[in-house]
Order: C-alpha cells, then structure tokens, then sequence
C-alpha cells in the first residue's frame, strides 16, 4: 500500500520496515505472543513501552515521531481492510521536535567547493563531481534527485521536470552554468550507455549512488576545511538560502523546491533574519 498508492520512497519503505519488525518483536515479548486478538486489545500504555524502550536505545523525538507514523498507518491499514480496529496508537501523544533551522554553505564556500571538485587527476571524474555539485547548488535538487537524471536528458533545456518526493513533479529552471558543466560531463562520460541508462556513474560505469556524493563532499570537507554541515544536502539548502538573500520570491523558492508547505521554506528566511540581527547588535552603538 505504501508503495504502490502512497508511492513512497525506498528510505520511507525501510524505515516503517524497520519500526514495524521492531514493534512487532517487542510485542512478542511483551504480551507473550502477538496474534490479531492481542493486536486489538492493545492500550496505548503497550506503545508507550515500546516506545520507553526505543528511546532507552537511543532513539531520539525524530526517530519517535516516524515510529508512532509506522504504527497508526499499519493500524489504519488493518482497519481499513477490516481485519481489526484499535485506538491505542492514535490516543499516544506525538512528541514535539525542535525545528533547526537549515545550515547552508556561504556563497564564497559553495563556489570554492564546485571549484575543486574539478581538481580531481581523472578527467572525466573531476567533470562529474563538478556537474554533480552544480547542478544541486544551482538548481537545488535533491541528491536522489540529481541521480535520477538518465543519459537521454542530456543535453538539457532551459527547464528540466523533476519527480521529486510523493511523486510529485516540478519544472525547475536551469541557468546556463548548470547546462554547461553537464553538457561538459557527458561529452566525457568512458561508458557507452542507452538513453534510459542513468547518467551519474561511478568509477567502475555502474550507477552513482548517494554515499559516493557523501564521499565527494566529505573530501572537500578536508581539502577546503569546510564544517560538518557541508554535506550534498547543504547545497540545496544553500541554494534556497542564497536565492532568498538576493531578493528572491517566497513562493517561487517553494516551487523550486518541491516543497508541499509554504512553512518549510519560511525556514531558509530565518536564517536570512538570524544573520541580519547578528550584523545589527554587533553594529548599532547602542546594542
């Protein structure tokens, strides 16, 4: 159901997996077996010891939050396949999570890490790693996103439709600097491949995957001395950040992004006012 009428990704798939098996063995052994009788005579002190051991190994109001999603979503299931009905997940209270703010790259940062991602001895990598990073930072895709892209994109126009998250598509706009270093890469890619073939690849022509860009930047990290936050992720929050800082609209930005509320990108303008209070204590006379 997840899959195929949710259309979920593979991450969400594993990750409500995973809750589940666990709930599931907990139950096992905290009711001595589990069967759909003993499923419909949960009380929501049940979940919550599941959730008190959880927590015991570490799991923290995030981890919390995506379990108690895991648990009422298969009881609504049940539910709506009448095979048993049960309250107990949805009278356990959500935990409240703090929303951090983004941590974006400085423009300076971002350009020096594009930059030296070019540096790479094997040619037709450096120009892969340089297309890679500025097709996140100047089209703020999502790693998955990027990687998703297929030889027969290629060369790309001045708009480029992305699936993004819930299946949902967007147009996202591409500037030329973007269509220059992809169009660079795939004039060097070794590797014949047919249109549907993807058209980031590893060393060894198989499909790049997220941890190799993870790697990329890890690198970078070290060579530039770049913090922690410099993941591929941070240049999507970079390019949010920057477009937001130079006077770009807010709803635009939600578009560019994918973002289904117009709160998750309210985000990436706090980080704008945070900066601007900083400058304004340090300065004014009287702070």
């Amino acid at each position: 159901m997840l899959a195929h009428e949710r259309r979920a990704s593979p991450h969400t798939l594993r990750a409500y997996g995973d809750d589940l098996e666990r709930f599931l063995d907990f139950l096992a052994g905290h009711l001595g077996g589990v069967d759909e009788r003993a499923l419909a005579k949960l009380v929501p002190a049940d979940i919550r010891a599941f959730i008190t051991v959880r927590r015991q190994e570490g799991l923290g109001a995030k981890g919390v939050q995506r379990a108690l999603a895991a648990i009422r979503g298969f009881f609504k299931y049940l539910a709506r396949e009448n095979i048993l009905e049960s309250a107990a997940a949805r009278n356990v209270r959500t935990p409240r999570v703090r929303k951090g703010l983004p941590r974006p790259l400085s423009e300076t940062d971002a350009a020096r890490a594009i930059e030296v991602a070019g540096e790479n001895a094997v040619d037709w990598i450096a120009a892969r790693d340089v297309a890679l990073l500025t097709l996140l930072y100047g089209a703020g895709l999502r790693i998955s996103e990027a990687l998703s892209l297929r030889r027969g994109d290629v060369p790309l126009g001045e708009t480029l439709t992305i699936l993004g998250k819930g299946a949902k598509e967007r147009v996202v706009p591409l500037i030329a600097p973007v269509r220059t270093a992809i169009a660079a890469y795939d004039a060097k890619i070794p590797f014949t491949g047919e249109k549907a073939s993807p058209l980031f690849l590893s060393r060894r022509g198989k499909p790049m995957s997220p941890r190799e860009a993870q790697i990329l930047m890890q690198r970078l990290r070290g060579a530039l001395g770049l913090p922690e936050r410099a993941t591929p992720h941070a240049l999507r929050h970079s390019f949010a950040t920057h477009l937001l800082a130079n006077g770009g609209d807010l709803r635009a930005v939600q578009e560019l992004l994918g973002h289904a509320s117009l709160s998750t990108t309210q985000t990436y303008t706090q980080i704008d006012t945070k900066k601007l209070m900083a400058v304004y204590e340090k300065a004014h006379p009287r702070s």
